[in-house]
């Protein structure tokens, strides 16, 4: 495998797969960081349950301009689209909330290599991050992205 592919991380208003309120995205080649997204995102109807927004702080005045998830997605497909795309826990999460999002909306799933770095590592992200000093804001979707893609990186060098 090379060292390029896209971390993704989604943030989510209520328990439904296709509710996202933020995205982050950072994509490697070669290596390097070479682009990231960090986008606000106005889910259906723009309304939130409180437990969600206790765990990221996003809150329905933060997404009340936002763009929705449909008007957006021209944005991130480009970094998903027949790439190898890691999530933190994406087969349990992040690949389902993209294809159910995409689903609600209407718009068809691209093709993409799903790697889950929770399978990799078998721990959650923030202790991960604690033991390999990588620096996170859990539940702020790039900073739990910029992680994801930091673990996959030190997971690629042990291959």
């Amino acid at each position: 495998m090379t060292g390029s592919f896209t971390a993704i991380d989604f943030e989510t208003a209520q328990g439904y797969r296709w509710i996202i309120c933020q995205v982050g995205l950072v994509r490697v080649e070669h290596e390097k960081i070479i682009d990231e997204i960090n986008l606000l995102v106005q889910p259906p109807d723009n309304y939130y349950w409180d437990k969600f927004i206790d765990i990221h702080g996003i809150t329905p005045e933060d997404t009340a301009n936002a763009p929705t998830f449909d008007k957006i997605w021209h944005k991130i497909e480009p970094f998903i689209k027949n790439q190898t795309v890691v999530a933190h826990n994406g087969l349990s999460f992040d690949f389902p909330v993209l294809e159910k999002t995409l689903e609600y909306y209407g718009m068809k799933a691209p093709l993409y290599e799903k790697c889950c770095t929770y399978r990799i590592f078998k721990d959650n992200l923030a202790s991960l991050c604690n033991n390999y000093l990588i620096p996170l804001n859990h539940h702020d979707a790039l900073s739990d992205a910029r992680a994801c893609a930091k673990l996959f990186q030190i997971h690629l060098q042990k291959q």
